[in-house]
């Protein structure tokens, strides 16, 4: 029996048929086939005739362009969109639909139509991405019955009838207009805020500085009073010894007297007034 090789990439994965009927799913790798049906003496068949169908199953990408789509409030608008996907069942890719490929661009297409068609031109605006995620969840599970998966549904672009653009290049400049004085003001705020709290802090450093050196100030006043006192207190105590010394001893004090006379006189201009009689002082006088 004359036999072929049949090479399969890690890209794809082959159908084996055998009379046309799927016997198994083949894994990337090399197979040997044999390349048609023999014949007995009888001219019976003796192997079945074996056919393999190749399915790639990379990630690819699809994009469907220029769809004209009404919105809910009667707005006509082109969206174009781009899909990924890749095949995850290959039996099912081929059994289930006739084109998975062509199958994938209906659904989509459909899905778009059906998710404008329930929105506003406001809502589109507004929330653009809405569109591509209702695409995606509805063609999601739809594609995964023929053995596809949609990675990614993203509406490319939105392009809107020519009046209707004029206005929303005008809506769009002045959105930047109002985003780009929102972003001054809060810097503007966030200056004076700054400026604000810089100020406080100095004035609160301030204000505990002056009360630190009110503190100092008072304490170096009690400090001095509480000196002058101890001094006075001391000097009371040395006075009230002394008296009681010279009290006990009236010799002491006669001595201090005599020291006191001694010293005055030194001085030319000290003048000593001792025993006056006061009868003799009124008699002068």
């Amino acid at each position: 029996m004359i036999k072929s090789e049949v090479i399969i990439k890690d890209t794809h994965r082959g159908l084996l048929y055998e009379d046309g009927v799927l016997k198994r799913v083949l894994p990337a790798g090399r197979y040997e086939l044999p390349t048609g049906p023999e014949f007995n003496w009888l001219g019976r068949r003796r192997h079945p005739k074996v056919e393999v169908v190749l399915v790639d199953v990379r990630e690819r990408e699809l994009t469907l362009k220029g769809q004209e789509i009404l919105t809910s409030d009667k707005v006509a608008i082109r969206v174009s969109i781009i899909v990924q996907f890749r095949v995850t069942d290959p039996q099912a890719a081929i059994h289930q639909v006739e084109n998975f490929e062509e199958r994938v661009y209906s659904d989509v297409q459909l899905a778009a139509r059906r998710s404008l068609a329930s929105m506003s031109l406001e809502q589109i605006l507004t929330n653009r991405n809405q569109l591509s995620e209702d695409i995606l969840r509805e063609v999601k599970e739809t594609a995964a019955r023929y053995g596809v998966a949609i990675l990614r549904a993203d509406v490319k672009d939105l392009i809107f009838p020519g009046n209707l653009q004029e206005i929303m290049n005008k809506v769009l400049a002045a959105e930047r207009m109002s985003e780009a004085q929102l972003v001054e003001a809060r810097t503007k705020a966030q200056t004076q805020q700054i400026d604000a709290e810089a100020k406080a802090r100095i004035q609160q450093v301030e204000s505990q500085a002056y009360v630190t050196a009110q503190r100092a100030s008072a304490e170096a006043a009690a400090e001095s009073m509480r000196i002058k006192t101890e001094a006075e207190v001391r000097a009371l105590q040395q006075s009230q010894e002394a008296a009681a010394a010279y009290g006990a001893n009236p010799a002491l004090l006669r001595l201090r007297e005599l020291e006191t006379l001694r010293e005055l006189a030194r001085n030319a201009n000290a003048r000593i007034y001792i025993g006056f009689d006061k009868h003799l002082a009124e008699e002068k006088g």
